[in-house]
């Protein structure tokens, strides 16, 4: 009541004040009125032209490394310069209104304006048709775009074009993202776009991008990627849009790919009913994949592709390299020739790739290891040897070679000289009629029986999705039609029967750990980036047997004997080349040929089977190399070089290796 009282006496002054407090109060109260009731319905249609959409964030791939942590595949940033439409829309607005049609109009002036000066021509805007004006609006969209994207090429000293139809793609189904106009920046360009003025709407972004440091290395173990946006399997299966992923078709890269790629991470971004971008906010950050530790040793690896390629000098060499541990089945270098680069893959291949990697004679692609069968030729009388002397063989016994045996009505030659030939000569010297006539006395079956033993014919389930199974004759295949004349190709690895180089490499680890047919190991084991994680590595079981050759002592000794021999032997050894001082290495040289639909030889598989050392075995290293001129002269240098850089690491490394990570 004292407020009253005052404006009751006469003071002008207050009454003032209370008068414009009164009017400012009237205000407020008409405004809030207008936006509730008035302008009610416009903020409601507002409210409902925006909505969210939602974006698929691929996680950061995770590594691929050797027995050591050398990384094999790893990511890199990409520096990417992308342009943000929401931010030209000013700009896209004054360039329709500078490129839309004008006309010249004369009117008639009335006699006083004609005396002032003024003139009866004047311009006005041409009225457009709803089609006429999205489709300037459509141009004059992208030559702001455009001139943006040639501004940035003259800057950055590099050609760039934007396809119109890209833009209009990008802009009709992807407006709330960037457009990316460049990728993968050099230096140089980085450089360049920091000291310029950038245009407006444009951002340098950073990405992580796949890369395979040594290139060829272990490429066809490691696999490649394609460019895939699609949802995994425990991932929403709906996004508004993709930001760019890819999935392993191949390889590690494909048979780990769940682990490898992560969880994509998700955000939402509110559009407005233009479709540009509002607001964006993260719901779930991306987990980044995890690492692929192998049991390849990537010196050995890189030692075996650098001897296979120059197998055949001035030639392109077609072959393969195994080389494992007997005692464990660890794949300390799974090489095949020739190779490729899985970078190539990154972001997209080109045709230009493609048809190389396309040719039908030398097939990059195809892993030649695991995944292509050949004939084993001589390198098989490993398997007749095992089936003879466990069936009673007399080792000292010799048998006269006359350069051929007749089997039925057919003659097969002989590549030993004719003589006399005990099983030592006969082994080291590869002779045709030694092992025909004995695997003839000793009965297929048991041939057959050593050979399903190795388990010849299957697969070891190797994670590459890049495995054959080959082809060896069963007991109901023997008995339907089976001649001596088949028997007598079996003995010396030929006929009816395939392998691929990694099932030789597991016959020779069973010479050479007595007796144990091993399951090859190609991963060790898969483990969190993080190492604060505390989340334990998935170790895959090493050591694991497969079967028992279930052969005796005795006989094992022999063929190590004289495998040993095939080497140190210098007179008649045919595997003498692979010697290397201070290592006693055991092999078997062999040489198969291959034959047309007419039974015409047209080429040659040269082969060397071996381990070492002799008194110890650690390693075994398997040589094939297609169109080669022998076992001898051509896989055995292989080997040796192979050999060589395996002595050579082992005098600057511990004598137990340790896995990366062998801190645990």
């Amino acid at each position: 009541m004292l407020i009253f009282d005052q404006l009751k006496k006469s003071d002008p002054q207050l009454r003032v004040v209370t008068l414009a407090v009164l009017i400012g109060m009237g205000i407020l109260l008409a405004g809030l009125w207008f936006v509730q009731v008035i302008s009610s319905r416009h903020y409601s249609e507002n409210q409902k032209a925006q909505s969210f959409r939602t974006v698929r964030i691929p996680a950061i791939r995770g590594k691929i490394l050797d027995r050591k942590g050398i990384s094999l595949a790893e990511n890199q940033p990409s520096y990417n310069i992308s342009i943000y439409l929401d931010e030209l829309r000013q700009l896209f607005q004054q360039e329709y209104a500078r490129i839309r049609p004008r006309r010249v109009v004369t009117n008639s002036l009335p006699f006083w304006k004609r005396w002032m000066g003024a003139t009866p021509v004047k311009t006005e805007l041409v009225k457009l048709k709803p089609a006429q004006v999205r489709e300037l609006s459509w141009q004059a969209r992208y030559r702001v775009v455009s001139n943006i994207v040639q501004g940035l090429a003259r800057s950055l000293g590099q050609p760039m074009e934007l396809a119109y139809t890209n833009f209009l793609r990008h802009y009709t189904n992807q407006l709330a993202l960037p457009l990316p106009v460049l990728v993968n920046l050099s230096d140089a360009q980085i450089a360049r776009f920091l000291e310029s003025s950038s245009p407006p709407g444009v951002a340098l972004e950073i990405q992580p991008m796949r890369l395979y440091p040594f290139n060829t290395t272990a490429a066809h173990v490691i696999g490649f990627l394609k460019r895939d946006d699609s949802s995994a399997k425990d991932e929403d299966a709906f996004f508004n849009f993709r930001l760019p992923d890819y999935r392993g078709l191949v390889g590690i890269e494909g048979a780990f790919d769940q682990e490898l790629r992560g969880k994509a991470g998700v955000k939402s971004v509110l559009v407005n009913s233009l479709g540009f971008r509002q607001s964006e906010q993260i719901w779930t950050p991306a987990e980044p994949g995890k690492n692929v530790i192998l049991t390849i040793d990537f010196h050995i690896q890189q030692a075996a592709e650098r001897a296979l390629a120059a197998a055949l000098p001035g030639q392109i060499v077609r072959g393969a390299v195994v080389v494992m541990d007997p005692n464990t089945g660890d794949l300390l270098a799974l090489a095949s020739a020739p190779a490729f680069d899985p970078n190539v893959f990154i972001p997209r291949i080109s045709f230009e790739e493609w048809q190389k990697l396309a040719d039908e004679k030398l097939k990059p692609q195809m892993n030649r290891a695991t995944q292509q069968n050949y004939q084993p030729g001589s390198i098989f009388k490993i398997v007749t040897a095992l089936a003879c002397l466990e069936n009673g063989l007399d080792p000292r016994r010799t048998i006269r070679n006359p350069g051929y045996i007749v089997v039925g009505r057919r003659s097969i030659d002989d590549t030993a000289p004719a003589g006399d030939y005990d099983f030592r000569r006969g082994f080291i010297r590869s002779s045709n009629t030694y092992f025909i006539t004995n695997g003839l006395q000793s009965g297929v079956e048991s041939i057959l029986r050593i050979g399903h033993r190795l388990h010849l014919g299957e697969r070891f389930g190797l994670p590459t999705r890049q495995e054959v199974s080959g082809n060896f004759p069963t007991l109901r295949r023997v008995r339907a039609g089976w001649f001596d004349g088949h028997t007598a190709n079996l003995c010396i690895g030929q006929g009816e029967i395939d392998v691929t180089p990694l099932q030789m490499a597991v016959m020779v680890s069973a010479i050479a750990n007595g007796g144990k047919v091993m399951y090859p190991r190609l991963v060790a084991r898969i483990e969190s980036p993080d190492v604060s994680a505390n989340e334990p590595p998935i170790e895959i079981e090493s050591g694991r047997v497969r079967d028992e050759l279930g052969v005796s002592d005795r006989t094992l000794r022999l063929i190590r004997d004289a495998m040993l021999a095939d080497v140190e032997d210098k007179e008649e050894g045919t595997g003498k080349l692979a010697a290397v001082p201070g290592m006693r290495i055991c092999a078997k040289t062999g040489t198969a040929q291959v034959t047309d639909e007419r039974n015409r030889v047209v080429d040659h598989t040269t082969w060397f089977a071996s381990y070492a050392p002799y008194e110890k075995p650690r390693y075994v290293v398997l040589v094939m190399v297609e169109s080669g001129q022998s076992g001898s002269a051509t896989c055995a240098p292989v080997a040796r070089e192979i050999y060589k850089a395996i002595q050579t690491q082992e005098s600057y490394r511990p004598k137990s290796p340790v896995l990366a990570g062998g801190n645990r």
